[in-house]
């Protein structure tokens, strides 16, 4: 038997590096159940692995601490549950870190939950061993083509474990890589006891937590017709009014800004999509065509009929792996004939690059002139004929990091040896960086097991 009838379940971060007050305002402008958090993206878990093998204290996100340091009274006096995907790939040193802020606030017994076994990074050998290729899901190359550079190995976990540990009794719930759409279905799983086979209400869970998954993006945030959209500073944060029979109600809490339409919605909901009719998910695939939507009061959309079908019987997984070096560097071109000084300043640094010996082919670098429809090549739009002043920004790849740093020493001297007008070089010269390439693969579900412990504060 479902717990409630009704469940309302809030998304306060659509990424890492989303605005803290989404979580604290929907904390207190209103009534709550759950609290999900999404910080984790590809090229986030390669920079967390790096942080851990460098301290083993380090690894998760660590934006999740402070947002919990802030919400904690509201948290515990209204009973709002938390599920975030903040524990990266270090879970257990985040549940640390969050045990110990509750600590400081004096609240003890909350139940903290850990779920793990999405980190497959010491894994791979072995897997590798047995006869799991991990191809690339886009080339098909074999993943000891790149093995030794290999920096992060994530299995997109489902939702269960999530219901599993808030079936156990935890208020927070830290999760390290899942599907962004599994921080809203495990409550719900939970709470209305959905199983593994019933598709159609799995799917539907699915696409709620597809809808609010990116935070404000679908209550007026990023959205096409911007000016009609009230309040903007202060949007509300999406909420899901989940029933057990799968509906649900997209809103946000009374008096903020943002809105909430069937349009704005729909602007999510393309978002990542794949195949509209077969979104792949580990625990079900969702068809985003069979949903209905109808305004049931202001800033309030039904959604109903989700239908979907079984899971595959494989996981994805997100590896990251270090490939190459790269140098990005920009100056500000002001002044009469901005574009043109701006792009003889490029021609420039390439030439005296050459002139000592350090070349660059076509595909190995960047060039852009922002402000002069850099963002719109090969668009025809309107432009101002002469811009007053041109952002210049070049780029180098590749993999010899001594030849991307020689780059770094020719842009700030067309301050004064370049034409007229340049400035905006306070940040200094341009250094090579890592570039961590993405290589989606697929894993036997068989392959991959879970953990769910609870602590307590």
């Amino acid at each position: 038997m479902p717990r409630k009838d009704k469940v309302l379940v809030a998304n306060g971060q659509g990424f890492w590096g989303d605005s803290l007050l989404g979580p604290i305002r929907l904390c207190r402008e209103g009534p709550l159940d759950y609290l999900t958090l999404d910080y984790l993206a590809e090229v986030t878990m390669s920079i967390l692995q790096k942080q851990r093998l460098r301290d083993p204290s380090k690894g998760f996100a660590t934006d999740f601490v402070k947002m919990i340091e802030r919400t904690a009274p509201d948290l515990v006096a209204k009973g709002i549950k938390v599920v975030a995907n903040a524990g990266g790939v270090n879970p257990l040193a985040c549940k640390d870190a969050t045990l110990a802020v509750l600590r400081k606030h004096g609240f003890k017994g909350i139940k903290v939950a850990v779920v793990e076994g999405d980190d497959i990074y010491g894994e791979l050998d072995a897997l590798l061993a047995s006869g799991e290729t991990l191809a690339n899901m886009e080339s098909g190359a074999p993943l000891a083509s790149v093995r030794e550079r290999v920096s992060s190995a994530n299995v997109y976990l489902g939702a269960f474990p999530t219901a599993e540990a808030l079936d156990a009794g935890a208020q927070i719930v830290i999760t390290g890589r899942g599907t962004d759409p599994g921080l809203v279905l495990g409550p719900l799983i939970h709470e209305f006891g959905w199983k593994r086979d019933q598709y159609d209400l799995l799917a539907a869970g699915t696409i709620a937590g597809h809808i609010v998954e990116c935070g404000a993006q679908c209550t007026g945030g990023n959205y096409t017709d911007w000016r009609a959209v009230p309040d903007l500073a202060m949007v509300g944060y999406p909420i899901v009014e989940a029933s057990s029979d799968g509906s649900f109600v997209v809103t946000k809490h009374e008096g903020t800004g943002g809105m909430v339409t069937q349009r704005s919605i729909l602007h999510q909901l393309v978002y990542e999509m794949g195949d509209p009719r077969n979104y792949i998910g580990p625990d079900c695939g969702a068809d985003f065509t069979s949903i209905q939507m109808e305004d049931v009061g202001p800033n309030r959309v039904r959604v109903s009929g989700a239908k979907g079908t079984s899971p595959t019987p494989t996981y994805k997984v997100s590896i990251s792996y270090e490939n190459g070096w790269k140098a990005l560097g920009q100056l500000t071109i002001a002044g009469p004939d901005a574009l043109a000084k701006a792009k003889l300043c490029s021609e420039i640094v390439w030439r005296r690059l050459a002139h000592d010996g350090c070349t660059f082919n076509d595909e190995e670098k960047t060039v852009e002139f922002v402000g002069a429809n850099t963002c719109h090549e090969g668009i025809d739009v309107p432009h101002a004929s002469e811009p007053s002043e041109v952002v210049l920004r070049l780029g180098v790849k590749g993999h010899d990091k001594a030849k991307l740093d020689r780059f770094g020493y020719e842009l700030v001297p067309l301050v004064t040896s370049g034409p007229p007008g340049v400035t905006g070089f306070a940040g200094g010269r341009p250094h090579a960086s890592e570039i961590i390439g993405f290589w989606p693969a697929l894993l036997a579900k068989s392959k991959v097991s879970t953990k769910v412990s609870v602590f307590e504060s």
